[in-house]
């Protein structure tokens, strides 16, 4: 079975190297880049399976390059976990609303990133092996293609805000806790809050337009899809 191709971008040697050692332990094939302009270069060329990015780098700054990223249809699907420097709400917030998957702050263990790195790919995995779509009215959602059309029009959302979607979508009705959800999409993390969970809701919402009226919060519980 082929390796998953992780790029690792971070312009300090010794973190990319810990991050590298640790990758490299558990089998995974490893690119680096130390600036903005190199990271993008090789996130277009080798398509990595998974990036890990830091924000604070020479030249364009991480959540410029996650942006970049997000926006370019080569590019848009492949995760991305941040590395924050301080535990900061709007720097978190900012990269999970530009599309980022997960994050974790510095210092950081090297131990719990290869978990959500393991995690996050092994999800992928997971559902792609899934493919019974989810029609919902005018909405469709595709797991195999891990793709949603509403009236014909494809949309472009990112890793976590489809999994959430569907999630939601294949049992309607079901009232999820925010915490089920953060456990359905990354496990047992404690560095996951609610608050991250209602990001990547408001975000969802909003690219789904009319068919955001199919996800319902339920008052100091969290959150339902229904389906008429």
């Amino acid at each position: 079975m082929a390796k998953e191709n992780i790029l690792i971008v971070d312009d300090e040697e010794d973190i990319l190297e810990l991050i590298r050692l640790y990758l490299d332990r558990n089998n995974y094939r490893i690119e680096t880049a130390t600036f903005g302009d190199e990271a993008l270069v090789k996130a277009k060329t080798i398509l990595p399976d998974l990036i890990i990015l830091d924000l604070m780098l020479p030249g364009i700054n991480g959540l410029e390059i996650c942006q970049k990223l997000k926006n370019d249809n080569k590019t848009q699907n492949i995760p991305i976990i941040l590395l924050i420097a301080k535990s900061e709400d709007e720097d978190i917030i900012s990269g999970l609303e530009l599309g980022a998957d997960d994050y974790v702050t510095k210092p950081f263990s090297p131990k719990i990133l290869v978990a959500k790195v393991r995690r996050i790919l092994q999800r992928m995995k997971i559902r792609d092996l899934e493919k019974a779509p989810v029609k919902i009215h005018e909405l469709i959602i595709d797991p195999s293609r891990r793709q949603v059309i509403i009236k014909d029009k494809p949309m472009d959302l990112t890793f976590t805000e489809f999994n959430i979607l569907y999630e939601l979508a294949r049992r309607p009705g079901l009232v999820f806790t925010r915490y089920q959800i953060v456990d359905t999409l990354y496990g047992n993390d404690d560095l996951v809050t609610d608050r991250a969970v209602d990001v990547q809701i408001a975000g969802l919402r909003k690219k789904l337009g009319p068919c955001s009226k199919y996800i319902e919060t339920v008052r100091s519980v969290g959150y339902r899809f229904k389906d008429r």
